[in-house]
């Protein structure tokens, strides 16, 4: 249920996206409109990452996640309620879309309160499965709604779609609700029961993992080291730019490249989406056999060599080619980061996924509007060059990765100089 949770949430990544062009031609947007209207759900979803994902430590993951789920039903509601009242959309009404757009995006934010809700169900030994199987099966939700979106309003209209919508994510919530539970201790703490208590009758049946009672001293401890703001930034680049794209590949396809709307939601939703979304099980992967570091030097070299092609081409296969390098490139790096969290962070590590986790995903509501500003500035072919954007973001993230790749190097030096007996 916290997986289930987690998708129904998340697909609201896609809420704008692949119906750009029908909000575009009724409300005649701005490119810097356009690109913060698709970025309006990441807002919130990045944002509330860090308050709910430390308020599950406190009541379980069910309160949190139905209270996400509920504000994100509250958004879908307005968004079909001026669909269905309003003859056409005006420039008047973008104002109330964008706010809508914000109350959907809380869904984005139950990520951070599935993974400990998920977590305290399981022993340690099986962390690596759950987790893996968590990840994956919520990050495929993007990419199949971006998929199914344009589908539905050729069927359904834009109003009938999001009715749609809201209509599945009413019948997921009454699901989770229905069938979710908090783990042992917290089910124990809700029965009146002091934590020591709790924890010796969670152990009982088999509970390993139990919340950290000072949650926030972890944030500020997390937030003085230096090196999670290094690994922020590499999360902004892989987990934010994967929001932002998603968002932003099918206003690419279809603008620059002419595409209909349903050709370019299949190549934003399968050929980004959820190809990134897949292989971050790979990258996840490869960090353990090589380590975290090296994977995302690796990885965002692949960002930048996509990136590349994307702003200096406009050829069609070019252009394929380098989404789908991006896709790789982010879908790894993103696996890579979470890597390297315990091992240069071990001191706070809860604190420090949450800083990573809550600011890096801040790339998902910061790059469209840039993106879409450049369109301003240079017309069409500002789809393209708004790609030098990535260029100067994974140009960064290799140098900061291979800054904790020489971090990592020196650290295993200095362990084998201290273990090395000294002879005369």
């Amino acid at each position: 249920m916290g997986t289930w949770g987690f998708f129904i949430g998340f697909a609201a990544v896609s809420l704008y996206g692949p119906a750009t062009k029908f909000f575009q031609e009724q409300m005649h947007l701005s490119g810097l409109a356009l690109g913060l209207l698709v970025a309006a759900p990441q807002l919130t979803g990045s944002l509330l990452r860090i308050p709910f994902g430390a308020w599950v430590d406190r009541v379980g993951g069910r309160l949190p996640m139905l209270t996400l789920l509920a504000l994100s039903l509250v958004g879908m509601w307005g968004l079909v309620f001026i669909l269905l009242t309003a003859k056409t959309l005006t420039a008047a009404a973008y104002p109330i879309i964008v706010m809508f757009g914000f109350l959907s995006g809380c869904g984005v934010a139950s990520f951070s309160v599935g993974i400990p809700q998920v977590s305290y169900w399981y022993p340690q030994s099986r962390q690596g499965t759950v987790l893996g199987a968590y990840g994956g099966i919520g990050n495929l939700a993007p990419g199949i709604f971006t998929l199914l979106l344009p589908y539905a309003i050729a069927s359904w209209g834009l109003a009938g779609s999001y009715f749609a919508w809201f209509g599945f994510l009413l019948a997921g919530t009454g699901l989770y609700a229905w069938l979710a539970r908090d783990a042992y201790f917290f089910q124990l703490r809700q029965q009146g029961y002091d934590s020591d208590a709790a924890r010796r009758i969670a152990r009982e049946y088999g509970q390993e993992l139990f919340p950290n009672e000072h949650v926030w001293q972890a944030v500020i401890t997390a937030a003085e080291d230096t090196r999670t703001w290094g690994l922020v930034a590499l999360y902004f680049v892989s987990f934010g730019g994967f929001l932002a794209l998603t968002a932003w590949f099918p206003t690419y396809w279809t603008n620059l490249h002419h595409m209909d709307v349903k050709s370019a939601a299949m190549l934003g939703g399968l050929g980004f989406s959820l190809l990134a979304a897949i292989v971050r099980v790979f990258g996840g992967m490869l960090s353990e056999r090589i380590g975290g570091a090296r994977t995302a030097i690796l990885a965002f070299i692949g960002v930048l060599v996509g990136a590349l092609l994307l702003t200096y081409t406009t050829n069609f296969q070019s252009a394929l080619a380098g989404e789908l390098l991006i896709a790789l490139g982010m879908g790894v790096g993103n696996a890579a980061v979470f890597k390297m969290v315990p091992q240069f962070v071990p001191e706070a590590v809860g604190g420090a996924a949450g800083l990573v986790g809550g600011l890096g995903a801040l790339g998902g509501f910061l790059i469209p509007p840039f993106l879409g500003a450049v369109v301003d500035a240079l017309g069409t072919s500002g789809y393209a060059g708004g790609f030098f954007a990535y260029i100067v973001l994974a140009i960064m993230a290799v140098a900061v990765s291979v800054y904790f790749w020489r971090l990592d190097g020196s650290a295993t030096a200095q362990a084998g100089t201290s273990a090395t007996p000294k002879t005369s």
